[in-house]
């Protein structure tokens, strides 16, 4: 089971962003979709899909966060097959690009010879990136960009992460050289790393940016105990106000969800009923408490 998915904030568009991401890539489906009754929002479509085996989470939610490119995700490339592998990113590019935003053009840079950031119709962004033969690395890569009060502190924040979670390493880490006028010198020009078998990216940048963290892409932890939850609680959460429903915001502005596994198996099976129920119980809710929520998916 992936134990961190990307959970995606839309306003109403949940569904339809999914039906497109699960139509451009390959390999990839619609998983479940459960509508909560009576929420802060009004009814919230919160639909469960994967790209290309990697589990995502979106929700329909208002109006509230937009999504920016703080968060985006890498698409990772292996120059085997060469000519296949182009035809595919230029395809991939193409139908991401439409009614989106280019913000760096898909071409050869020094650090790949094919590579391009693109921001879709969704405001989701996207990394393609074609790497060495042999790397292995994964397909889809979630990439942390410092930005902003945090410029300069993703060395610091991931060695936060990997500290918090088990069977965590880093990958590898290069920093901007004194040649590059724009950034600053010692910085994260780019670092990867593991967790829990999942591959992380991250990378600071001192250049004046109209964007930062929020709400609208957060990071699900998937946890099977109480006592899991309370220790990631714990060691993440650094922001009171943000404290709801299982978020929490840490000190680096980056937002977490810490969810019981449980929780998602109940709306995938539960009646409706059973499921507003849920709904009831949780929205009051700081920190997920599993039995609370399994008295109320039970009725009692």
């Amino acid at each position: 089971m992936q134990k961190i998915v990307p959970h995606l904030w839309f306003d109403k568009e949940a569904k339809e962003a999914a039906e497109f991401y699960v139509s451009v890539f390959p390999q990839s489906e619609i998983n479940q979709i459960t509508t909560l009754h009576d929420t802060p929002s009004g009814n919230c479509d919160i639909v469960n899909f994967n790209i290309s085996g990697y589990s995502f989470m979106a929700i329909s939610a208002g109006p509230y966060f937009k999504v920016n490119p703080s968060i985006s995700f890498m698409l990772n490339f292996d120059d085997n097959n060469l000519d296949y592998t182009i035809k595919e990113m230029n395809r991939l590019w193409e139908t991401l690009a439409k009614n989106g935003k280019i913000m760096m053009p898909l071409q050869k840079y020094p650090f790949s010879n094919y590579y391009g950031w693109v921001e879709d119709k969704y405001g989701v962004s996207w990394q393609l990136i074609l790497n060495k033969s042999g790397e292995n690395k994964p397909f889809i890569t979630p990439s942390l960009m410092f930005v902003g009060n945090v410029a300069g502190k993703a060395e610091e924040a991931t060695d936060f992460y990997l500290s918090i979670f088990k069977n965590s390493f880093r990958n590898t880490i290069a920093y901007y050289p004194a040649a590059m006028e724009l950034e600053k010198e010692g910085s994260v020009m780019f670092t990867s790393y593991n967790i829990e078998g999942q591959e992380f990216a991250a990378m600071d940048s001192s250049l004046k940016h109209d964007f930062s963290f929020n709400e609208a892409i957060s990071l699900v932890i998937l946890c099977e105990t109480q006592e899991e939850i309370d220790y990631y609680w714990q060691k993440l959460s650094a922001v009171s106000e943000a404290e709801q429903c299982g978020w929490v915001k840490d000190k680096y502005g980056i937002s977490w969800q810490i969810v019981p596994t449980i929780m998602n198996e109940m709306m995938k099976n539960g009646t409706q009923e059973q499921i507003n129920q849920i709904t009831k119980a949780f929205l009051p809710m700081k920190k997920m408490d599993i039995s609370a929520l399994k008295k109320a998916y039970e009725g009692h």
